[in-house]
C-alpha cells in the first residue's frame, strides 16, 4: 500500500485520534502499565499543540492506503532552528516506511521556512523512535532542554548553508 503525507490541522478528527494514540503509547510505556483515559486527557490538555500551525509550526498526517497511520509536528524555536514533536507511527504500520516519509516532509517544510537545524528530545525507552532518527541522519547531541521526559537529544542539519549544531 502507498503512503501519503500531507499537512493537516492538528485538531482534525484523524490528527486528534493519532495524537491521542501517541499520548496513550508514550504514557503507557513511561508508567509501565496502560495509561488511564484521565492521564491521556491530561497529556493532551495544554500540550502546546496550538504551536503546530503557521507561523509557529506545522503538522502532518501520514496515511497508508488512505488510513490515518502516522503524524508528526514541527515547532519553530528560533529563526534557524525547529523542533520535531509528536512523531508517531501506529504500531500496525511500523516498518513500512511511513516514519521516514514524515521526517522528510517536515524537513522539507523546515527548509522552506529557512530552518537550518532540526532537533528533538526523546526518552531512553522509545527505542523505535531513536532508531528512526538515527537511520535518517539525526545524531545525538548534548542536552539543549531539561525535563522529566527528556533523556536523549538529536539534531540534523537540513539546509546546505547550515552551521554546526547548537550546543
Amino acid at each position: 500500500m502507498t503512503w501519503t503525507v500531507a499537512p493537516e490541522p492538528f485538531d482534525s478528527p484523524d490528527a486528534a485520534s493519532l495524537r491521542r494514540d501517541y499520548y496513550d503509547e508514550v504514557a503507557s510505556r513511561y508508567w509501565g502499565r496502560p495509561a488511564t483515559a484521565e492521564e491521556i486527557e491530561d497529556g493532551l490538555t495544554d500540550d502546546g499543540a496550538e504551536l503546530l500551525t503557521a507561523p509557529t509550526g506545522d503538522f502532518v498526517v501520514g496515511r497508508q492506503g488512505g488510513r490515518a497511520a502516522a503524524c508528526a509536528g514541527l515547532v519553530l524555536v528560533a529563526a534557524d532552528t525547529a523542533e520535531l514533536t509528536r512523531v508517531y507511527v501506529r504500531p500496525a504500520f511500523r516498518g513500512t516506511g511511513g516514519g521516514g516519509l514524515l521526517l522528510a516532509a517536515l524537513e522539507e517544510r523546515a527548509r522552506a521556512l529557512g530552518v537550518a537545524v532540526l532537533r528533538l528530545d526523546t526518552r531512553h525507552d522509545l527505542v523505535e523512535a531513536r532508531g528512526l532518527y538515527a537511520k535518517h541522519g539525526y545524531r545525538e547531541v548534548p542536552a539543549f532542554s531539561h525535563g522529566p521526559y527528556r533523556e536523549r537529544w538529536f539534531a540534523k542539519e537540513v539546509a546546505p548553508e547550515s552551521r554546526a549544531f547548537p550546543v
